[in-house]
């Protein structure tokens, strides 16, 4: 019985519902059982091949533009909070929650590897990742709406669980670029988690965005339940 409820919920996750139908009629015989056992492990390796190619397909189309995992990483070489929350970013509690991340401090003491790291294994665990540096991300979104494609853009943008931009205050950003940044981020606001990796403390935004209430509206809605991660330390470059 057990072994029929399986092959049945197997049926159903493949879509093959005919499948269900034929094993159904099996007599109760030596040879159906052998049958039933035979089946029983052919739909259990499809269910994890198909998993497999959906965690590949979902690494491949979220943009990392190298594939760094938690496995690489030395934990001594962090900072403090780099180790003290690095259990949480493996954990990947805070997608529950829908919490954002914020990784903030100087230039080559791990921010971005431990964004890529998060994103790929959230992908392994089929959630929806894209990966972004801040400078290309407001390039795209100028030129979708130039194109009339914006809408469709903001779509995907606000459907992903977890959204990385990276290289925050990397490059200054105009004001109408700053405008659909904070149209994605407040889409995003308690529905989803985004990581953000800066160079620039909080009170230095200004220097991005160069427009001040915009700039304090960008920062309430990004650091509201926030959890920020004072990645400041020796660079990794100068050891």
């Amino acid at each position: 019985m057990i072994t029929d409820l399986r092959i049945t919920d197997l049926c159903r996750v493949l879509r093959i519902s005919g499948v269900a139908s034929c094993f159904q009629e099996l007599e109760p015989t030596q040879e159906a059982e052998e049958i039933r056992s035979f089946l029983l492990q052919a739909l259990e390796t499809e269910v994890a091949l198909r998993a497999g190619r959906r965690r590949l397909r979902a690494i491949q189309t979220a943009g990392f533009p190298t594939m760094k995992r938690f496995d690489d990483l030395d934990p001594a070489m962090l900072p403090d909070d780099g180790r003290r929350y690095l259990p949480l970013l493996r954990s990947l509690t805070f997608l529950e929650d829908h919490q954002n991340i914020l990784m903030i401090g100087n230039s080559g003491t791990g921010k971005t590897h431990l964004a890529i790291a998060t994103g790929i294994c959230a992908c392994e665990q089929e959630y929806r990742v894209m990966f972004k540096s801040v400078a290309n991300l407001v390039y795209e979104l100028n030129e979708a709406k130039q194109e009339k494609r914006l809408t469709a853009l903001q779509k995907s943008l606000k459907r992903v669980d977890l959204l990385i931009l990276d290289e925050m205050g990397y490059v200054t950003v105009d004001l109408p670029g700053a405008e659909l940044l904070f149209q994605v981020l407040a889409s995003r606001h308690e529905t989803s988690s985004t990581i953000v990796t800066s160079n620039l403390m909080f009170s230095e935004w200004i220097k991005i965005f160069h427009e001040p209430i915009l700039t304090a509206a960008l920062l309430d809605r990004i650091t509201h339940r926030a959890l920020v991660m004072n990645m400041n330390g020796t660079s990794f470059r100068q050891r």
